[in-house]
């Protein structure tokens, strides 16, 4: 399974810019150079090439370094010792060492044994019931591994929606890996009525459609404003309006890593999305605020799992194109 690629490159970032707009600094050659080291001589030569490159990165920008500790130091009360420069670097590198599993989850080379499943059953019971959902994710871990679940349960259909501006070198890269996966990549800048529409006919027809929740929307969507590692941060409300329009569940799904594997967890976060219209933007930001905290509390076990490096706090009219 793939989320929202965006992170799946290490991003370009000049201060103030809206995710968005945010370039990929990793070319695709890069990426298949290190898929192959890893295939001829394994993880640890992997991992010693990926340091120089890493650590040039995290020399060269300076706004990634910046978001990095900044969401560091919200997340370190529960994570130890005050983080410092290093912690950033590790931070980077962990974003960079997960790009390798992801190749490999499409792949069908990551060792699934070292997955652990936390809530998966209320994914199977709605397979079962013939009817699907809304998974809202997060760019936390590797989603990818999600497909553990697709294979040992049939019926598990997916489409996500990827932001189209940075899904197109990563998708080229999961075509050559596995030309046959039945993973819909849905590429759009906004969700227009044709869309939702569509991806309607799809929830009716069983299958389940993944959405980042983590990211406030590009070109002006609507977002509110949470309680998240402490301080007010924006999230974007368009999981919940889909949910409510499609009258479905709506879940949750994240990644971290665990012991020499990882972690999966499920959660449902509503059966039901209700947005009264005397009372929408509270529904909205309930709903949020539910999502904020389950996030909080899986980033507090694994810190260096989430790959938001961008100013995630900032005020919105601090960056332009930031959804208000």
């Amino acid at each position: 399974m793939s989320t929202t690629t965006p992170r799946e490159t290490l991003p370009a970032d000049p201060p103030g810019r809206h995710w968005s707009r945010i370039g990929e600094a990793t070319c695709v050659w890069g990426v298949w150079c290190l898929y192959g080291l890893y295939r001829v001589f394994g993880r640890p030569v992997f991992r010693a090439v990926l340091y120089p490159v890493v650590t040039y990165y995290w020399l060269m920008h300076g706004a990634a370094r910046r978001a990095s500790l900044d969401y560091l130091r919200r997340v370190q009360p529960a994570a130890g010792a005050a983080p410092g420069a290093r912690h950033t670097l590790r931070h980077l590198f962990s974003f960079a060492d997960t790009l390798l599993d992801k190749l490999l989850a499409i792949g069908g080379r990551y060792a699934f044994g070292n997955v652990r499943r936390e809530g998966a059953e209320v994914m199977l019971r709605q397979i079962e019931s013939g009817r699907g959902g809304i998974i809202v994710t997060a760019h936390m871990g590797c989603l990818e591994l999600c497909r553990v679940l697709a294979k040992h349960r049939a019926g598990l259909r997916l489409t996500v929606l990827v932001h189209t501006a940075h899904a197109q070198r990563f998708n080229r890269i999961l075509g050559r890996l596995d030309p046959q996966s039945t993973l819909q990549l849905y590429q759009v800048d906004e969700i227009s009525p044709a869309t939702a529409q569509e991806l309607a006919d799809k929830v009716r027809a069983g299958e389940f459609v993944a959405i980042a929740g983590d990211r406030a929307p590009a070109h002006g969507g609507r977002a509110v404003s949470v309680p998240f590692l402490g301080a007010p941060a924006r999230f974007p409300v368009g999981p919940y309006v889909l949910a409510a329009l499609m009258e479905c569940p709506l879940f949750a799904m994240g990644c971290i890593r665990h012991g020499d594997g990882h972690l999966l967890r499920f959660t449902e976060l509503a059966r039901e999305v209700k947005l009264p219209r005397g009372s929408r933007e509270q529904a909205l930001t309930g709903y949020a605020t539910s999502y904020a905290n389950w996030l909080a509390e899986l980033l507090v076990m694994s810190p260096y799992d989430w790959f938001n490096f961008y100013d995630f706090w900032a005020a919105p009219d601090a960056q332009p194109g930031r959804g208000r």
